[in-house]
C-alpha cells in the first residue's frame, strides 16, 4: 500500500512539474497568434499610384472578437507580439496607418483586415494586407480644351468634407476620403478679333461619388464643332461623358 501511494505522489508530482512548465496562457485555453502583413499600392483595374508605402512599424493594430467581447488596440504590431496569446475563439485583425481624413497630395492612408480562428493551444499566423483607403483623383484637360480656352482656366476640387485644391495644372494624385468630390472652374476663351478680352465662362461642376482603393480621372474636352464635352473617365475608360455647350453659353460672362 505503501508502495502504491508512493507512486501516486510521483505521478501528481510529475503532472504538477508539466503544467508548470506549459505556458499559463495555454493553460487558459489560448493560443498564439502573429501577424504578418504585406501592403499594396494597387488601385481598381491593377494600376499603381506612385505613393509612399508605410513600414510596418507605422501600422496600429486593433484586435477584436467576433463571438465575444472582447477588442483592444494596440501601437503598432511589435507591441501585440509582445503578449500575443488569445483565448479560442473568432477574431478580427484590422492594421491601419495614416488618417483618411487627413486628405492632400502624398497623404495615402492604409488599411487592412482579416478574419481568423484562435484554438487552444495552436499558433495562428493571420496574413494581412494593407491597401489604400482613399479614393483618389486626377484631373486633367485635352489639348483641344487648351486651345479652345487659350485664356486659361481655374480649375478645383472640393470634398465632402469641405477641401478645396487647386487642380489647374495637377501633376500628382489627391488623396481623398472615400464619399465625394465636386469638380467646378472657370475658363477663358479666345480674345476677340475686336481686342476685346476672351470672354471667361463658368464651367459646370460635376460631383463624382469616389470609392476606397480606386483612381478617378475627370478629364475635360473640347469638340472641334466648337462644342464642350465634358468627359470622366476612370483609369482611361470612359464613364459619362456631358454636353455642356448649352451650359457655356448660359454661363458665359
Amino acid at each position: 500500500m505503501k508502495k502504491f501511494f508512493a507512486f501516486a505522489s510521483l505521478v501528481a508530482l510529475t503532472l504538477s512539474a508539466c503544467a508548470e512548465k506549459e505556458p499559463q496562457s495555454e493553460q487558459k485555453g489560448e493560443g498564439q497568434v502573429t501577424i504578418s502583413l504585406t501592403t499594396s499600392d494597387e488601385v481598381d483595374t491593377r494600376a499603381q499610384i506612385d505613393c509612399a508605402t508605410p513600414a510596418e512599424a507605422d501600422f496600429a493594430l486593433m484586435i477584436e472578437s467576433v463571438d465575444q467581447s472582447y477588442a483592444k488596440e494596440y501601437a503598432s504590431i511589435s507591441e501585440f507580439d509582445a503578449d500575443n496569446y488569445l483565448r479560442y475563439g473568432q477574431y478580427r485583425a484590422t492594421v491601419v496607418a495614416g488618417d483618411v481624413n487627413d486628405e492632400g497630395y502624398d497623404k495615402a492612408s492604409f488599411v487592412g483586415t482579416e478574419e481568423f480562428a484562435v484554438a487552444a493551444r495552436k499558433h495562428t499566423n493571420v496574413e494581412i494586407t494593407a491597401t489604400i483607403a482613399n479614393a483618389i483623383v486626377m484631373v486633367e484637360t485635352t489639348e483641344a480644351f487648351d486651345n479652345y480656352f487659350v485664356g486659361g482656366r481655374t480649375l478645383t476640387i472640393t470634398t465632402a468634407a469641405g477641401n478645396e485644391f487647386d487642380v489647374t495644372a495637377q501633376s500628382e494624385p489627391l488623396f481623398v476620403a472615400p464619399e465625394s468630390v465636386v469638380v467646378t472652374g472657370t475658363a477663358t476663351k479666345q480674345p476677340a478679333q475686336s481686342g476685346a478680352e476672351g470672354v471667361v465662362v463658368t464651367l459646370p461642376e460635376y460631383e463624382l461619388a469616389v470609392s476606397a482603393q480606386t483612381l478617378y480621372t475627370v478629364k475635360l474636352d473640347v469638340e472641334q464643332a466648337g462644342g464642350a464635352t465634358l468627359t470622366i473617365s476612370l483609369n482611361d475608360e470612359l464613364v459619362e461623358s456631358i454636353d455642356i455647350e448649352q451650359e457655356l453659353n448660359d454661363n458665359a460672362q
